[in-house]
């Protein structure tokens, strides 16, 4: 037996882009939702949002049914909060917060196996079909379909990002815009020279060691993107759609109720 094939790494490993939605509402059926519609991969929130371990292992079986990857932000702590997310079968995590080389090579320890970490192993999850996966093709299966993702979000790390790019074990790195915005004290100017300039510079480190660039932007900024050289981008978010959607159908409503209240009345009319 065989472990799930990842199609995210799939898609960028034959040089093709893949597109990625963040899932905030808490429910197997909203990831199902965003499953059924396409995305390579949906991006689920622990570092911020308060879903439990359940919310979360119905959220992954949802996207596993149709065939898209679940990458989980993981709060920074202990290794047993990075694991989990990978043992329930996530396809990857997103580490918030990479703040030097050092943060970058303890979590490649905590969650690769050897030979490149020492992640620590129980084979009887998800991830391991409930120990019906040979134990040797387990652990090379997981350190070649699980991704590993720093978020690059603080101009701290800067100095530090080319030897990062360079470890064995990262997959991605992905460049975080909204913290990065605040700590070089610009929150929500996306078009600050500075910000640009470290966007670029996360895309250009990464393909240099052959790694890949991940970002997160509108989807009217996708092309400039993947211009840059990002191939894993998250367009979009659920609870932005969803509030889209409600006040396109309010804004329609009230100007259809006034408009039909104010020629239903027709005073030349005898009644």
């Amino acid at each position: 037996m065989k472990m799930r094939e990842s199609r995210v790494l799939r898609k960028l490993r034959n040089g093709e882009r893949a597109s990625c939605l963040k899932v905030n509402i808490g429910d197997g059926q909203a990831a199902e939702i965003a499953a059924m519609s396409g995305f390579d991969c949906l991006w689920i929130d622990r570092e911020h949002l308060a879903q439990d371990w359940s919310v979360l292992n119905s959220q992954i079986w949802a996207a596993k049914v149709h065939d898209v990857d679940v990458m989980v932000r993981v709060p920074r702590g202990s290794y047993s909060g990075y694991v989990k997310p990978l043992e329930m079968d996530a396809t990857g995590i997103l580490v918030p917060h990479i703040m030097n080389l050092e943060e970058a090579k303890q979590v490649v320890q905590m969650t690769r196996f050897h030979p490149i970490g020492k992640r620590a192993i129980d084979a009887g999850s998800a991830d391991g079909a409930y120990t019906r996966m040979d134990f040797g093709d387990y652990l090379k299966d997981s350190n070649q379909q699980k991704f590993v993702v720093l978020q690059i979000e603080d101009p701290e790390v800067l100095p530090d990002i080319d030897a990062i790019a360079a470890l064995d074990g990262v997959d991605m790195l992905f460049f975080g815009p909204g913290d990065f915005s605040q700590g070089i004290g610009a929150p929500g100017q996306w078009d600050h020279p500075q910000l640009i300039e470290a966007r670029k510079l996360v895309a250009e480190v990464a393909v240099k060691h052959g790694k890949f660039a991940a970002t997160s932007g509108g989807i009217d900024s996708l092309e400039s993107f993947l211009e840059m050289g990002y191939t894993f981008v998250n367009v979009g978010a659920d609870v932005v759609g969803l509030n889209n959607y409600c006040n396109s159908l309010v804004d329609r409503f009230k100007q259809s109720a006034g408009q039909s209240k104010a020629t239903s009345i027709n005073p030349g009319k005898p009644y």
